[in-house]
């Protein structure tokens, strides 16, 4: 079950006359600290130099790669979870592609924040994205992620993300110290939610945080979808 929320258009415009832009299936990770009082949620800046919401604040994440789809899990999505995002995916990837966004969430934050959501795992060889994590002698905590939120970007814009926002305790991260990041992000750091509010933020992320707020209340809400406003409706998105 799910809640639409309209939301206006962000990002590059599309080139007028031009096709619209078919949406990447993307992940993003939001991180709850509950250890310092008031709970806090990790965010860092995005560069200046990024052509798509530059010097925004936002959480970790990023696309799906080919490998999310193979790499190894030290547990697995809860069958709820598997359930809620299979219902928003392609008929012929019901059973693959929401691991694969719940993986790309857990590498991206590591890849951008340096953090593991992750459990101990033999360490084995592996290509792509997913190197530098199993070297770790970890593997991702599937099992820990709730699945909040998705946001397809508007077709009026030229770079566009089909992003499912996934939420799980840092409780459940092997540690809280950095192991180096990508430099994606920048000034990363733990916000209450009414310090990130105050933030340069892309309209998604203010109402994804406010969302978190009401869900840290009354776990078990349904998942909010973000509609974009004007320039038709999403397109299959491409892996």
């Amino acid at each position: 079950m799910s809640t639409v929320v309209p939301h206006k258009p962000e990002g590059p415009a599309r080139i007028p006359g031009a096709r619209a832009v078919r949406p990447r299936h993307a992940a993003t990770l939001i991180l709850v600290r509950r250890d310092l009082g008031a709970p806090r949620i990790l965010m860092g800046c995005r560069s200046g130099g990024h052509n798509f919401m530059p010097n925004k604040w936002v959480f970790p994440g990023g696309r799906v790669d080919r490998c999310d789809f193979t790499a190894p899990a030290a547990s697995e999505l809860r069958p709820e979870v598997q359930a809620e995002l299979a219902m928003g995916a392609p008929a012929r990837r019901t059973h693959t592609l929401p691991r694969a966004l719940a993986m790309a969430a857990v590498r991206e934050t590591f890849e951008e924040a340096g953090l593991l959501l992750a459990r101990p795992f033999p360490p084995r060889p592996a290509v792509g994205g997913w190197r530098a994590f199993l070297a770790e002698g970890a593997a991702p905590d599937l099992a820990a992620l709730d699945y909040v939120a998705r946001a397809v970007t508007p077709s009026a814009v030229g770079k566009r993300f089909d992003a499912r926002f996934f939420m799980a305790d840092a409780s459940a991260l092997t540690s809280l110290e950095r192991a180096g990041d990508t430099g994606e992000l920048d000034q990363i750091d733990w916000f209450t939610l009414k310090d990130a509010e105050a933030l340069d933020l892309p309209t998604i992320t203010r109402m994804v945080i406010r969302e978190i707020a009401l869900r840290l209340e009354e776990p078990g809400r349904p998942i909010l979808s973000f509609a974009g406003r004007g320039g038709g409706g999403p397109r299959r998105p491409a892996i």
